[in-house]
């Protein structure tokens, strides 16, 4: 068998292979057929982070900056509705740049889409269809690998939107709760495998959960819903959370006060460390949710207070948002050190990235 790299030892030249930086990564797997087989390989990419050649990709559903001054993401009466795009940064460098798309997005992504990156895949769920504005239940898959887009086996069940999303175990993806084309909010919820591109019904959860958030324990191999209401635009939110643990395959009891007291559950998120973190005290701070308290963890800066997106990142949680309804975004990382705030850092967006986020997650390969 001839060594991946010519005259080297093959320890060596895998040495060499996992430091290639993530954005060369599709033109090495063209190289030849070893280098694929090695590059698509579980080990290769536990080699990468256990080297520290990984990297984290933060993949944000963003709105391009239009000319003119932005009143927010109300678009359904504009007569030329906005574009969604997919934004990427590379937290190391402070590099941004923007994933290709592909005919299947002519006008930009789905409005309202559900976004999870599982592995090395990127997976766009649902959404509004930008032309009609029409609930659909399609899937798409991004590798980051060979850069390449595929069609996947569609959401089943009724059309809903607002649901929750999240990434479970590795090339797995939760969907629960939402409402259908007739505003009934749903108790239903599945997960989808990416690599059989098979969707798999859970139980049903115990309410009914429109606009509700996802969020994955990777630790406890738990997927947790959280808020929502019973039904849409009607009722009050919900505070509750149900927890599916994989393991079990079943629902546990509902947890009445997961979410802070007068606040809102999408910026919920699960740490590296298993905890929950989210925005709070009227999306001031940032929370911690200890035991059956939540503690305030560090004062948000004012510029990301309005329309917030966290994303939790490996002894880091990232913050974006804008200063006012409509306003440039702006982003910062929050370091921690042994779960302790440490302080704050701003990250620099370029002009043409400051358009309104949706959604955003985390990719590390």
């Amino acid at each position: 068998m001839n060594s991946l790299i010519p005259d080297l030892p093959e320890e060596i030249g895998l040495e060499c292979l996992i430091r290639v930086p993530h954005q060369s990564l599709p033109l090495l797997r063209r190289v030849c057929r070893r280098w694929k087989e090695t590059t698509e390989s579980p080990l290769f990419h536990h080699l990468r982070r256990s080297a520290n050649s990984s990297r984290h990709l933060i993949v944000l559903s963003q709105l391009h900056p239009s000319p003119s001054p932005s009143s927010g993401p109300s678009f359904k009466y504009s007569p030329c509705p906005p574009s969604f795009r997919l934004s990427a940064l590379h937290l190391s460098s402070g590099n941004w740049s923007t994933l290709p798309l592909t005919p299947f997005f002519p006008r930009g992504l789905p409005f309202f889409c559900g976004l999870a990156a599982s592995g090395l895949h990127l997976v766009i769920i649902g959404g509004w269809e930008p032309d009609t504005f029409a609930p659909s239940n399609a899937v798409y898959i991004y590798s980051f690998l060979s850069a390449t887009w595929r069609r996947g086996n569609p959401m089943p069940g009724p059309s809903r939107s607002f649901f929750a999303c999240s990434a479970g175990p590795t090339n797995h993806v939760f969907v629960a709760g939402g409402h259908d084309e007739e505003k009934n909010a749903l108790k239903s919820a599945m997960v989808y495998d990416i690599a059989k591109d098979e969707w798999t019904m859970l139980p049903e959860m115990a309410r009914e959960r429109d606009e509700c958030t996802g969020v994955f324990d990777a630790k406890g191999g738990i997927f947790r819903v959280v808020g929502g209401y019973p039904t849409l635009m009607q009722g009050r939110f919900e505070r509750s959370a149900e927890v599916f643990d994989l393991a079990e395959w079943r629902w546990g009891a509902v947890e009445e006060e997961a979410v802070p007291e007068g606040d809102c559950s999408n910026t919920c998120v699960v740490g590296g460390d298993g905890r929950i973190y989210a925005c709070g005290g009227g999306k001031k701070a940032v929370l911690v949710k200890q035991g059956d308290e939540w503690r305030e963890m560090a004062e948000l800066p004012e510029d990301v207070r309005v329309a917030t997106k966290m994303v939790a990142l490996v002894g880091r949680l990232m913050v974006v948002g804008s200063r006012c309804s409509g306003g440039a975004q702006a982003a910062y990382v929050l370091e921690m050190k042994q779960g302790v705030a440490a302080g704050w850092r701003a990250v620099e967006i370029p002009k043409e990235y400051s358009g309104h986020v949706l959604n955003a997650c985390c990719v590390d390969f």
